[in-house]
């Protein structure tokens, strides 16, 4: 567009309409707006004269030109705008010919406060008024007719586009609101003796100026210093002012006269920023990219327009508030046109509602315009599968990020983002250096943080949406910042509520402040701020003044004697609540108990599993096939869920054996139906055992995993087997060398007697010939051995159990046994059989030795149920049918020793007492 016409209507029209259009859709500004524009003189204004003299001569032709009227100095001048080329388009002053007006107040340099501020003159606003509600944003054309020595150009202006608009000088004149320069008028020039007859006439119609009182009612009182900012914009009670914006700084930054008390402010927008003018140390201003273009989209909307503002917030005596116009708002419009970014310490006063300014935000990032020209989104290189899906919760790792599987049967740890969770400072954490920090439980509310989410969405599917990818972070000596890998980072939400608020509304976490420029947050990190808010203003969770909750759990896991304590009060509770804290395989897990207030490591009964690799002595131990699926099946069923579970037992390094149940499913079954687990004979005696057998035979019939190769045995005949109702009674002659206070006894076979003595005297023949020397041999666990027996000082072959150091290294004397302290109740039986030969009969299989019936050699008297006539031991009740008269033999002697109150039924019944103290009775 080059020529008059296009100026005179089409340029002109499109210019004075962008206000009204820039509210309701987006702007169509020309492409060479977007590049800073010198603004160096007046000669892209169409028709312009070429040149005008420096001597303040009159023009010999006035030549008529036109523009957009954009600022009103006073009631004599105003500030025309040309058209944009490239960018902000050229401005020059226009001084009205042949008028006065009164001088408008002006404030006192700050540099100077000797000097005092100067009020109005009377009319001196009135004046500016009248011109600014009719030429702001309107097109004008003027004829320059003086320019003074010092550039200063005086002329006649006209509202429209051409001399048959109204005269504004005229207009002024004839509403008392301005006076003729009659010392320079001519009486050859119409228009001036016009001005001397419409003053004339004011003055008799005694308008404006001309009334009576001399006009110091319309003076203003300007108010430029607000003592108490913050309690003045409390005031306004977050209320729409009336205003009229007096000066733009930058796009987001204007000068307020707030009406009716003529409040003179300066406001930020609230939420947002756009580029600034940056003043260099010799005192010239550099824009930044695009401030120049900023400044003018909102110049050309605002400036000296009737507007509200909203005046929401006073941090640090900065007043923040949003500018309304009738036809938008301009905060949200920088942001959609790309002149502006989200700011987010602002954002949470906007009133507006701060999803608007993100949305405006999101729109110009999308379309890469202005300062988003170069952006890059922080998932633009994922697939939108990839940035957005559904997903099953698995575990809850601490309390800002989860493991979930996808559709893919893939799991993927998901960070939740912009949130961190509780921590604790390094002092605090080396405080008890003697204590093994937990951070689950060490931590003030991660314990709770975490209870949350495991309640919350362990097990459930969620939505998840990518918001970005944190790179890898890598420690070194110099750093402070520890290592990380790469993180995915994403907001989780289920049944609409977005976990990371939540957690953040109950103080369970904290908002990530970043930098202005950084771009990986939160696609709802102002949702996540107004929660903190909340949280803080009520004092949750870390935000409490309260004590913080201690969490004191005992972690008995491989501590054998505490397992023990624990041992009865487990049994006899049946079946307790648990929460599995972690999986170590198919069978072994972590539990954590509520209502003990401990940690266990718990095994699965009546099954036998697949084992997973592991370093032993001898090397790393291969994993057994499908131990790495069972694990995944136990991690996918139980792990971070509420079971149920019995302890039935445990073994020798201190775990707790039993079944566990979770919503109605036996985990040791459903392994065993899912062919992840066979059954173990020790499940014989338990109430589960035929529901393992049938889940077994199923999936051995089914070849499936574990059965894949298993091939059934042929039989080459039926045998019918009567049920043996009578036991059979095979004594064989023993040697007692050790008893323990379990009641278990090592022994050796009489038969064979005489080939240990002889292998014993042979290896004490070497040595005694061949000393070891001290420090030749280390020990490793499981290596076999021969040591040295303190009790006799004899030499024995012995398996290492425990190296605790070079010096102490524990054994187990594997022909004899290794004695221990022995409890009172087995000194009687220690007394008639130790290191004594006697008749040894085996009745049954047991876990982890037979059980046997033992014989003295000469009177053949039952050595168990001597004890139990005596009563030193109780009865243990079998089942079996062929044992049935051996165990009423042994019961009938129990009911005698507790008639007679002997040893330990001499206070009765015992049993009793505990039916009354836990509230169960004991079957017999």
């Amino acid at each position: 567009m080059h020529g008059t016409v296009c100026f005179r209507y089409s340029v002109c029209s499109q210019l004075s309409s962008l206000f009204l259009l820039g509210f309701n859709r987006t702007v169509t500004l020309d492409s060479r707006l977007l590049t800073c524009f010198p603004l160096n003189g007046v000669s892209n204004f169409v028709d312009m004269a070429s040149s005008v003299s420096a001597q303040a001569n009159p023009a010999p032709v006035a030549a008529l030109q036109r523009g957009i009227v954009k600022m009103v100095l006073s009631g004599c001048a105003i500030i025309v705008r040309g058209q944009p080329r490239g960018g902000p388009p050229p401005e020059r002053q226009i001084n009205l010919s042949n008028i006065r007006t009164g001088a408008l107040a002006r404030r006192a340099p700050q540099s100077q406060p000797d000097q005092k501020d100067t009020p109005d003159e009377p009319y001196a606003f009135q004046a500016r008024e009248f011109l600014r509600k009719m030429l702001i944003g309107k097109e004008v054309c003027f004829t320059v007719e003086v320019k003074t020595a010092l550039g200063r150009e005086y002329g006649m202006v006209y509202l429209g586009r051409d001399t048959t608009g109204e005269n504004i000088a005229e207009s002024l004149v004839n509403e008392g609101l301005a006076t003729v320069r009659r010392e320079g008028i001519r009486g050859n020039n119409p228009d001036q003796a016009r001005l001397c007859d419409l003053e004339d006439q004011a003055k008799a119609s005694k308008k404006g100026m001309w009334t009576e009182g001399g006009g110091t009612n319309t003076v203003r009182d300007l108010k430029y210093i607000i003592e108490n900012p913050r309690n003045f914009v409390d005031s306004m009670h977050q209320k729409p002012v009336n205003a009229v914006i007096e000066h733009v700084r930058d796009g987001s930054v204007v000068r307020a006269l707030l009406l009716p008390d003529y409040y003179l402010v300066t406001v930020m927008l609230s939420g947002v920023k756009c580029p600034t003018f940056k003043r260099e140390a010799d005192g010239t201003e550099s824009p930044e990219p695009f401030a120049a273009e900023a400044k003018f989209f909102t110049e050309s909307r605002l400036l000296q327009r009737d507007v509200q503002i909203i005046l929401e917030s006073c941090p640090n005596q900065v007043i923040l508030g949003t500018v309304l116009h009738p036809n938008g708002n301009i905060t949200e419009l920088l942001l959609k046109e790309g002149f502006a970014r989200c700011v987010d310490w602002s954002m949470a006063v906007y009133t507006q509602g701060a999803e608007k300014l993100r949305a405006g935000e999101k729109s110009a990032k999308e379309r890469k315009v202005r300062i988003w020209k170069d952006y890059v989104a922080p998932t633009a290189n994922m697939d939108q599968k990839d940035r957005q899906f559904v997903a099953k919760v698995m575990q809850v790792v601490n309390a800002d990020a989860v493991v979930v599987k996808l559709n893919s049967g893939e799991y993927k740890t998901i960070h939740l983002s912009s949130i961190r969770p509780p921590r604790i400072e390094g002092e605090e954490k080396n405080k008890d250096k003697d204590k093994r920090f937990r951070p689950i439980y060490d931590i003030p509310y991660m314990f709770e943080a975490r209870e949350f989410m495991r309640k919350k969405i362990i097990g459930k599917k969620v939505n998840v949406t990518v918001d970005y990818i944190r790179a890898a972070t890598s420690s070194s000596e110099t750093s402070t910042i520890p290592a990380f890998a790469e993180r995915t980072c994403a907001t989780v939400t289920i049944g609409g509520i977005n976990i990371a608020e939540a957690l953040v509304s109950k103080g369970f976490a904290t908002v990530i402040r970043y930098r202005q420029d950084d771009d990986q947050r939160s696609s709802h990190y102002d949702e996540l701020l107004a929660a903190e808010a909340r949280a803080i203003k009520n004092g949750k969770g870390l935000h409490s003044k309260k004590e913080v909750p201690i969490h004191r759990v005992a972690d008995i896991s491989g501590e054998t004697q505490k397992a023990k304590q624990f041992l009865p009060f487990l049994q006899r509770a049946g079946r307790s609540e648990a929460v599995v804290e972690y999986v170590f395989s198919g069978s072994r897990l972590k539990l954590y108990m509520p209502k003990e207030t401990c940690l266990i490591t718990f095994l699965l009964a009546g099954i036998e599993c697949p084992r997973g690799s592991r370093n032993m002595p001898g090397g790393m131990q291969v994993a057994e096939p499908f131990s790495d699926e069972a694990m995944a099946f136990t991690k996918e069923l139980v792990l971070q869920r509420e079971v149920e579970v019995e302890v039935e037992s445990m073994d020798k390094a201190g775990n707790f054996i039993g079944w566990l149940h979770i919503e109605g499913v036996n985990l040791s079954v459903a392994l065993v139906e899912n062919a992840l687990s066979k059954v173990h004979f020790t499940a014989e005696r338990s109430s589960y055992y035929k529901t393992l057998v049938s889940g077994e035979e199923a999936s051995r019939l089914r070849k499936d995993k574990i059965w894949a190769n298993y091939e059934e045995k042929k039989v080459e005949e039926v045998v019918h087997v009567m049920e043996e109702k009578e036991r059979t009674a095979n004594y064989r002659a023993v040697y007692v060398t050790e008893i323990t206070d379990t009641m278990h006894f090592y022994t050796q076979d009489v038969e064979t007697g005489t080939q240990l003595e002889n292998l014993m005297e042979t290896m004490r023949a070497e040595i005694a010939a061949q000393p070891p020397v001290e420090g030749s041999y280390a020990a490793r666990r499981g290596d076999y051995c021969i040591a040295n027996f303190s009790a006799d000082g004899e030499w024995y072959r012995a398996r290492v159990e425990k190296v605790q150091s070079p010096a102490k290294v524990h054994v187990f004397y594997i022909d004899y046994g290794n004695e221990d302290a022995r409890a009172d109740v087995v000194d009687s039986l220690v007394r008639d059989i130790q290191n004594t030969q006697c008749l040894l009969n085996v009745e049954h299989s047991g876990v982890t030795c037979p059980h046997v019936t033992l014989q003295f050699a000469d009177s053949k008297d039952d050595v168990g149920l001597s004890l139990v006539k005596e009563g030193m031991v109780m009865v243990d009740v079998r089942k079996e049918k062929h044992l049935q008269k051996m165990v009423t033999e042994y019961l009938n002697g129990q009911e005698s020793a507790k008639t007679a109150r002997l040893n330990i039924w001499r206070y009765g019944d015992f049993r009793d007492d505990d039916a009354d103290e836990f509230g169960y009775k004991l079957k017999k």
